[in-house]
């Protein structure tokens, strides 16, 4: 009795980490954000985005106060997919061809749901250790904190420009995109800086979901020589 009795404290601690408390947060800023998408475009960029920035407040906090946790990385990263999942279905409904935005969100959750899986296959702590990897991009972003804020960054604002320059349904992507560059240079010159840390996070993610397979195949192929 002693021991259940004095195991909840140490486990209602983690849940009130500092970091997760900001995880909470976050989980409540989206659900805030996505209610009002279809009715107040500037308040939903502003709650997303402050939702973003408070993703790399969490992470300094977990370093800063000596908060790291297994249930905080994994909150962090259902909140990430899923609040990228919810714009990429905006989106795909917004603009033609809407398949673009669907597999892009196809690739994120593979790519992310199989690191996450290989990780704990490796018996690694974090997903974000790939020290073995011998994919030198893979490593740079994992590896540079500053890189991987700039690709993640870059975006997140390519797709709240997207949906504030989405005017009605299913118009063709390319057709808004080209008359609205057109009439404003800044806009053009920030769609051309995200659009790069774009590309980077899209073949990063392919790297990392082919990577996360050959592991889990990998072993496979382990437990049955076992056998």
């Amino acid at each position: 009795m002693a021991n259940k009795s004095g195991s909840k404290p140490r486990k209602l601690s983690v849940y009130l980490y500092i970091p997760n408390i900001i995880g909470y947060i976050r989980v409540l800023i989206n659900c805030v954000a996505f209610s009002q998408c279809f009715t107040n475009k500037m308040f939903f960029s502003i709650l997303y985005f402050f939702s973003f920035v408070c993703d790399g407040v969490d992470g300094w906090c977990a370093r800063k106060f000596n908060q790291v946790s297994t249930f905080g990385a994994v909150l962090d990263m259902v909140t990430d997919r899923i609040s990228t999942t919810c714009i990429l279905v905006i989106l795909s409904q917004a603009y033609r061809p809407g398949m673009i935005f669907l597999s892009l969100l196809a690739l994120d959750i593979a790519s992310h749901w199989l690191q996450m899986y290989s990780t704990f296959l490796l018996g690694k702590v974090s997903h974000k250790d790939v020290k073995d990897s011998t994919n030198w991009l893979f490593k740079a972003y994992y590896g540079n904190r500053m890189f991987m804020a700039y690709c993640c960054v870059s975006c997140e604002v390519l797709y709240i420009i997207l949906f504030l320059i989405s005017e009605n349904q299913n118009r063709n992507l390319i057709d808004v995109l080209s008359s609205n560059l057109q009439k404003n240079l800044l806009l053009s010159l920030l769609v051309a800086i995200s659009s790069v840390g774009w590309i980077i996070k899209q073949a990063v993610n392919i790297i990392q979901m082919k990577t996360a397979a050959d592991v889990c195949v990998l072993y496979d192929i382990k437990e049955k020589q076992k056998r």
